[in-house]
Order: structure tokens, then sequence, then C-alpha cells
């Protein structure tokens, strides 16, 4: 064995006697602890405690002390390796938080359109044109979105970050009553699906006296304004309400109407019977009555039409004052005398114009100094025209078939105008005549069997109308 090696076991065994008799104190130390507990030397539990805990503190300080005195590498590093074997691995279970259901209301602004507000929530356009489709299979189309419609959305959306994660329900009512309801059904495709309320119909009687005006009398009877304009239409044919109607005339008007479970009026249906007292024995009672062939009229209590073949003053504003004849006269604008081929009335912009009578749409464009123009042909005999319109009704278009009094167009002044007014005309065989001095011819009577289901029909209608009265003076309202 060389003097080296020799060094190094001595050391060895030095370092481990060492260890030895450091092992020998701890075991000394202990024990004598132990025998104090057990002889009872300490007063109390609170004093051995306290005892004990200056004991392990010294043995530790000791203890650590000397071990770093005699450490070796080898050993803290394999010490090391061993607690990091041992070192439990936890699991970490993260909860996802759960979608939140969101519902919102979108109102329906000028501009907008039905995709448009979807995918401004966050929807794909192919998700939303599939609600789309939906509807139009129930019969809705989105085009006829209104201004200030309401839309309710039910939506998923994630919490964290707010971001769309689907459009569950889809909610919107064109009209009271009526619901469309679009959900996804068990293939995640969307499904339409129309909610009509049970509607009940009743007969509403109402009567009043004017006292300056027909529409504003009507109104204080608390007549709704669609039933109001109706009325006018039926007698536009037989009274001249600028100059025959007075103060101290009284109207009656029996029409229907629909009524939702709630008690609301959901629409106002057909005049049933309308009655103008014009005071000297000149009573107007006229009754709604449906022939065989589906067509639909005004008649006396004799089965007799009243209605002639054109209106000479197709327009809502009935009081409406002539501000220009038919005949030769200086044009305001040309400065020239030509021939002024209609009759002008003076109305409100934006009042509306009504077929005259009922006919084909010829023309509906711009037509130089008649601004917008419409022409309607009647018959092989007879046309009218409208100039000056503000705008075309909702489809009005050649070769569109129109209805005696329905909507055409809009009171304006465009063209060579001056102000605001309806310029009507009557084509006679291509030549346009004076509308003020045409002859116009009756309807057709009522005979034989149809004129016996109408006299059954009257008979109905006068039971109705003692049913029900609402009666109003002026701005007096009173319930019977």
């Amino acid at each position: 064995m060389s003097s080296l090696e020799f060094l190094t076991t001595e050391k060895k065994n030095s370092f481990w006697k060492g260890t030895n008799i450091m092992l020998f104190l701890y075991s000394v130390i202990v024990s004598f602890a132990l025998m104090l507990v057990v002889s009872k030397k300490f007063s109390s539990d609170e004093e051995y405690v306290e005892q004990s805990d200056k004991i392990a503190d010294y043995e530790v300080v000791e203890t650590v002390e000397n071990i770093a005195d005699t450490s070796v590498t080898e050993v803290y590093e394999e010490e090391n390796a061993l607690t990091n074997n041992l070192a439990p691995e936890w699991e970490i279970e993260v909860q996802e938080d759960e979608p939140e259901i969101k519902v919102e209301v979108v109102e329906v602004k000028k501009g907008d359109n039905f995709i448009g507000i979807l995918q401004n929530i966050g929807m794909e356009y192919a998700e939303a044109l599939e609600i789309v489709e939906s509807l139009k299979k129930e019969g809705f189309n989105v085009k006829n979105l209104q201004v200030g419609q309401k839309i309710e959305i039910t939506k998923s959306v994630d919490v964290p970050f707010g971001e769309l994660l689907s459009v569950d329900k889809l909610v919107l009512e064109p009209k009271y009553g009526q619901k469309y309801v679009v959900e996804r059904n068990e293939d995640e495709k969307f499904v339409a699906e129309l909610i009509e309320l049970e509607l009940k119909s009743e007969n509403k009687l109402s009567e009043g006296v004017i006292t300056s005006n027909l529409s504003v009398a009507m109104g204080n009877a608390g007549i709704p304004q669609s039933v109001i304009g109706n009325f006018i239409n039926i007698f536009a044919y037989t009274v001249d309400f600028r100059s025959e109607i007075k103060s101290g005339n009284t109207f009656k008007v029996l029409f229907e109407r629909k009524i939702a479970p709630d008690g609301k009026v959901v629409k106002n249906g057909d005049i049933l019977y309308a009655e103008l007292d014009l005071g000297k024995n000149n009573k107007i009672q006229l009754y709604r009555h449906k022939a065989s062939d589906g067509t639909v009229d005004y008649y006396n209590s004799n089965g007799l039409v009243l209605k002639r073949t054109l209106d000479r003053k197709p327009m809502e504003f009935r009081s409406a004052r002539i501000s220009s004849r038919y005949g030769w006269r200086r044009h305001p604008i040309l400065k020239k005398r030509i021939l002024h081929s209609g009759v002008d009335y003076a109305a409100p912009k934006g009042s509306r114009i009504y077929a005259s009578g009922d006919g084909v749409v010829r023309r509906a464009e711009w037509a130089g100094g008649y601004g917008k123009y419409v022409v309607i042909r009647h018959n092989s005999e007879f046309s009218t025209g409208y100039a000056h319109m503000n705008s075309f009704a909702r489809g009005i278009k050649p070769g569109v078939r129109v209805k005696q009094g329905q909507v055409i167009g809009y009171v304006g002044s465009t063209g060579r105008s001056t102000g605001p007014h309806l310029h009507f005309e009557i084509i006679k065989n291509g030549k346009k005549i004076d509308p003020l001095k045409v002859k116009a011819a009756t309807g057709i009577n009522l005979q034989g069997n149809e004129l016996q289901r109408f006299k059954k029909s009257v008979a109905e209608i006068n039971a109705l109308a003692e049913k029900q009265v609402d009666y109003a003076d002026n701005n007096l309202k009173l319930q019977e």
C-alpha cells in the first residue's frame, strides 16, 4: 500500500469514527429527555413541550453544523435525487365556464337589412341565409321588415370573451297576433314556425253628428282611420263632400273587426252598412253584398247600385278645391295660352290618390312636364291620367290590375308645377275630355235570386245594427 492510499484510508476511518460519536451523543441526549419525562421532572405538559422544543432545536442546530463540517458532495446529490423521485405528481383539474344564454332585442332601423342585422351580432352569412329561407317557407319575406319592428334573438355567448357561440332562437312579430319563431331542430337546421292567435270576429256600430268635418266627427266617435277612409270612398260616387255635407248631418257605420284573446283589436275589416243623413229627407243607406260570382259592391235597400263608372275626384282629400278647370288658359310657368287637358285639385303633399275605376295600369313613369304620371285603362272606351305625383304606391307599374278606390300614388308637385296638387284627366277614345262633365253610368243592379239573397243580408245587417252603438256628438263620446 502506498503512502497516498494509506492517508486516504486514514481520513475515511476518521470520518466514520466522528460520525459514530455524533450518533452516540444524539442517542444519549434523547434517552436523557425521555428519562426526565418518565421521572416527571416537568411540572406540567406545557413545560415539557417547551423543553422538548429547546432540546430539539439544539439537536437540529448541532446536527446540521456537524453534518456541514463533514458533508460529502456525492451524498448531498444522492439525497436530492431521492427526494425528487419521491415528489408526488399533482393533477390540476380546470373547470370550464358554461356558455351564457342571452336574449337580445334588436330594433330595425332605416337602412337595415335582415342578414346584416344577424351578421352584426356575429352570425355567419350561411346560417343567416338559412334563417331567411326558413322564414320564406312559412310565407314571410324578410324584405318586408318595417322600421321600428323588433327582432328577439336568443343566443349562446362565450363567458370569458363575450363572443357569439350560436344563435338558438329568433322571434319576430310583423303584426299583432302573427308571430314567426325560428329554432334549431335535431339536425341543427333552422326551422321556422308561424304562430297565429285565434281571433274573434265582432261587428261594431258607431254613429255621430257632423259639426264641421265628416272625418273629424267620425274620429270623435272612435272610428279607426282605415274605416273612415273606406266610408268616404263608398259615398264618393254619390256625394260631393265639399258642397253637400252640412253641420247637423249625421252618419252611421257598421263594420267588422278582429279581436285577440286579450281583448285588443287586431284588425278592422269591411264596412257592412254605411249611412249618411243629409237632411231634407235625403238619407243614403248602403249595404255591402258579395254576389255569387265573387264581386263585391254596395247597394241601397232595393238592390240598386249607386257606384258610378269613374270617380271624378279620386283622392283621399275629398274636400280638395278645384285650383284649375279643364279648358284654354295661360300657363303659369310657360306663360302662353294652352289647353289645360284636365282638372286640378289642390291638396296637401302626400295625400293618397285612388284609382278612379277598375282597370289596368298602362303607364307609371316620369313624363316630362307631367312629372310622375300614371295612366289606367278602364275599358275599350275610357282611360284616366294622374299627374305631378310625389311618388307611386307600392306595386304600381305597367300591367298591374287595380280596383276602384285602390291607392295608386301620393299628391306631389313634380314636373311643371307651382304647388302640390293632382292633375286628373279622363281620356275617352283617345281624346282628353272635361272630367267634370262626364256622364257616369250606373253599375249593375241586383235581380232574381241574387236580389233575394241580398234582401236576406239586409235583414241580418239591420238586426246587427241594433246590438251595439257608440254615439259621438262633436267631442262628446258616450257608451250605451
